[in-house]
């Protein structure tokens, strides 16, 4: 990624793996030894303010992520390994591995340490919190959002109303997003989300980690908030809106269209879906036909053994890029060693050229 030369990264979360220590040595399904650098601070469950902390200082053990951090201007947000897997602040564990037992604790803690990390500018009002706006010029605006710090439990996610229990961005953050994309001026809004919002990410045993409900239906649950989102932009005619996003660990391009969808009231986009960097690939996961996504691109095969570890050369980046005179947002694909798996040019009225494989 760093010799692509990037103007701005986007890290769309999961920038550490507070709830997963290392292990000393691992052996792969090939017979071969994985040998890990373990310290203390990942060598259990992050609990305390100083093992978060370790955390990113293990991140920074690494050369490449230093020379990159050096070099590359970022855009980071979280998800849920930064606290703990799937995590909600009105959460208490029943994890043995666990001393303290409150997510709520255990998430403020996790906020201290990322916001001592990662490059956060605030002004005003704006102090300590994760979603923001970062204009790039007039062909560019990032809106980096915050799907954890609001959220309500995790549930079934079948609620036919709207309230705290479905919150994702919660009601303030929903409308600072509304606000924002409909005054934007720029020739292309990015909006960088820490969930795909067609994949259906489960929270076992029977709780919805997600947006999606994964019955196809009319928007429940939190999907009423996202069904609030589109049916807005489409009402101010808001364009050009595409969607980033990581957490399922794969690579996919996703086109959501009213004609294939049962809540039609929104105009066609993208997303795209990108990761993971340098952690265990997984998926894929199932679509949801709420808001209409069909896959145009797959970066894994179907029925792939779970947890393909780095070296099997399964981790993906995306890049996009603007061009200056036509507006022609591209956007790429690629895997671990900077190949271009997948390509889409789109016209900035929001109709697409055919794609191209690699």
């Amino acid at each position: 990624m760093r010799q692509l030369a990037p103007d701005l990264f986007v890290h769309c979360g999961d920038t550490i793996y507070a709830d997963n220590p290392l292990v000393a040595e691992l052996t792969l399904d090939d017979g071969t030894l994985w040998r890990n650098l373990v310290t203390p601070a990942k060598s259990k469950v992050a609990e305390t303010l100083d093992e978060y902390r370790g955390n990113y200082l293990y991140n920074l053990e690494d050369e490449n992520l230093r020379r990159f951090n050096a070099e590359i201007a970022q855009v980071v947000i979280w998800d849920d390994h930064e606290v703990r897997n799937n995590w909600f602040r009105s959460q208490v564990l029943e994890d043995a591995r666990y001393t303290e037992k409150s997510v709520a604790v255990l998430a403020a803690r996790a906020r201290r340490a990322f916001l001592e990390h990662q490059p956060i500018r605030y002004a005003g009002d704006d102090l300590g919190r994760v979603y923001r706006r970062i204009a790039h010029g007039p062909l560019l605006d990032v809106f980096a959002i915050d799907m954890r710090s609001e959220r309500g439990a995790n549930s079934l996610n079948t609620q036919p109303s709207a309230g705290a229990e479905t919150a994702l961005l919660g009601a303030a953050q929903l409308e600072w997003l509304k606000r924002g994309l409909a005054a934007s001026t720029a020739a292309w809004k990015v909006v960088a989300s820490g969930i795909p919002l067609g994949l259906v990410v489960p929270d076992p045993p029977g709780r919805i980690e997600g947006d999606a409900t994964g019955d196809g239906g009319p928007p429940l649950g939190r999907e009423l908030e996202i069904a609030e989102l589109l049916g807005f932009l489409r009402k101010e005619r808001v364009r050009n809106v595409v969607w980033i996003t990581g957490d399922v660990h794969y690579a996919a391009a996703h086109h959501y269209h009213p004609e294939r969808a049962r809540f039609t009231d929104f105009d066609p986009f993208w997303e795209f879906v990108a990761g993971p960097l340098h952690a265990g690939t997984f998926g894929p996961a199932k679509l949801d036909a709420t808001f209409g996504p069909a896959v145009r691109f797959l970066g894994i095969s179907e029925g792939m053994k779970p947890n393909r570890p780095p070296s099997e050369g399964l981790q993906f980046f995306g890049t996009l890029d603007v061009d200056a005179r036509s507006r022609t947002l591209t956007a790429r694909l690629h895997d671990v060693g900077g190949r271009e798996l997948y390509k889409l040019e789109l016209p900035p009225d929001g109709v697409s050229a055919p794609a191209r494989r690699s």
